[in-house]
């Protein structure tokens, strides 16, 4: 298990696809490797609101919230998760994700307050390590 030293649990991850993006197989690589380096994962499926999102990360306890977005709707998507996080108080949950983004949109997100956002390609274990690593800055236990 991937455990924080404080944490008497693993890390714990929702992996989401929000609106029409059917497209799941690289949220499913991700949830299974995140998995295997030890964290707890929760896949909520295909079709997510932004609401079921953050309502199950609440419900769940997560650390992180990873949105998988293939589609287009990065820049409806990702302010709108944000927004429900903050109206919800969950300031110390990251959300990240990747995806078809380009970098000057995930410039943007990452100034409203969305964590790093990986383009296809990345290497799962520089997700692993940075959702490890931001969770240990900024979880406290």
């Amino acid at each position: 298990m991937n455990k924080i030293a404080g944490m008497n649990r693993p890390v714990r991850v929702l992996v989401a696809k929000v609106g029409l993006d059917g497209h799941d197989r690289c949220a499913k690589v991700i949830a299974t490797a995140l998995r295997d380096a030890g964290m707890e994962v929760i896949y909520t499926g295909l079709r997510q609101t932004p609401e079921m999102v953050v309502n199950a990360a609440l419900q769940e306890d997560v650390d992180a919230i990873g949105i998988s977005s293939l589609s287009g709707a990065h820049n409806t998507v990702f302010p709108k998760v944000i927004a429900l996080m903050k109206e919800k108080g969950m300031d110390d949950v990251l959300l990240t994700g990747g995806g078809i983004i380009p970098e000057d949109d995930m410039k943007v997100l990452n100034e409203m307050g969305v964590g790093k956002l990986f383009p296809p390609g990345t290497p799962t274990s520089e997700i692993s390590k940075y959702i490890t690593g931001w969770v240990k800055e900024h979880r406290s236990f």
